[in-house]
């Protein structure tokens, strides 16, 4: 079964979009939000990403979910809704499914802002009768509150935030967002959540700046979409995608620098942007956590960790939302 949720703020994207480039191309220093990265041609780029043998988080994130998906469902039975924020292609989601048991009934929440990965994710979803698949394309936020607020069969809830998409979150967002997850859940209803650890800064590098170019074009897509919505005149040529790793801060960043002084006028956002050479645009910071980081941080939003599993420098943990207070 399908069917979509429209979100209102669908509406009003591209003013969305065109407030947001204003804002942030005139701080200093200038940024984009990362969430900008995932328009569909972006979030093709993003899956190309998945598959390099540099970024591994992909690759051991689906393999831990085969080895846990089974005990992941049995500790949460009677689990009758889904909810993953962040659907990309739909194969992990996929991974917990199967291991549900076979009769049962449950509905999947899919939320992204790409349509692309929506599409993608309900195609791999759709096929098993006993889905009812719901796509809310909006962001992580409002997904998660249309997501809660719809009528639930009786059973638990588990909420996926795979990926390390929390590293996309400096540690104040981390923590406001978790807070509303834990929020909007249940007491009883249960998160697992993905993320990367800090690793050696040469392997951090590779895994965002890849030999073949793919995370550079991922980067640089951002400008295309700046053309292509708000009229802009970005000339990719112009600049270089860089990853730098930020070892005070514990991230990686992703920047793409002018190479020459150059003047960008982009219509739609009534902005009229003047680069030196050398100057960058901040596009994503991804943090990288230690284990006790992220069990502090749970703990923090109303959690109880219960399970915790580390392998290959990545930790997927299942946290159940405490009763509030």
């Amino acid at each position: 079964m399908r069917r979509s949720a429209a979100s209102p703020a669908v509406e009003d994207d591209r003013l969305r979009f065109a407030e947001d480039v204003e804002y942030y191309l005139s701080l200093s220093p200038r940024q984009l939000p990362s969430r900008y990265l995932y328009d569909d041609l972006g979030s093709a780029l993003f899956e190309a990403i998945c598959h390099l043998p540099w970024y591994r988080i992909t690759t051991i994130e689906q393999g831990m979910l085969e080895r846990h998906a089974r005990e992941i469902v049995s500790r949460l039975a009677p689990l009758s809704t889904l909810i993953e924020l962040g659907s990309g292609s739909g194969a992990k989601l996929a991974t917990i499914v199967g291991a549900l048991e076979a009769p049962q009934r449950t509905t999947v929440h899919l939320v992204d802002v790409s349509a692309s990965a929506l599409a993608a994710a309900r195609r791999v979803l759709e096929s098993d009768p006993r889905l009812t698949v719901v796509t809310h394309r909006t962001r992580y936020e409002s997904g998660l509150a249309e997501a809660a607020g719809s009528a639930r069969a009786d059973g638990r809830a588990l909420a996926l935030f795979l990926g390390s998409n929390i590293g996309n979150f400096d540690p104040p967002g981390a923590d406001a967002f978790l807070h509303n997850l834990a929020s909007a859940l249940r007491p009883g209803d249960a998160l697992a959540i993905g993320a990367d650890l800090v690793k050696p800064e040469p392997e951090l590098l590779l895994a965002y700046d890849d030999p073949l170019g793919v995370t550079a074009a991922f980067n640089r897509n951002l400008l295309v979409r700046v053309n292509r919505e708000l009229g802009a005149d970005f000339d990719l040529q112009a600049f270089a995608h860089r990853a730098v790793w930020n070892a005070e801060a514990s991230r990686i960043e992703m920047h793409l620098v002018s190479e020459r002084r150059q003047r960008v006028r982009i219509p739609a956002a009534r902005l009229d942007v003047t680069f030196d050479v050398g100057e960058t645009i901040w596009t994503e910071s991804s943090y990288k956590y230690r284990p006790d980081d992220l069990t502090a941080m749970l703990e923090r939003a109303g959690f109880d960790v219960v399970s915790q599993w580390v392998e290959d420098g990545f930790m997927l943990t299942l946290a159940e939302a405490s009763v509030h207070p």
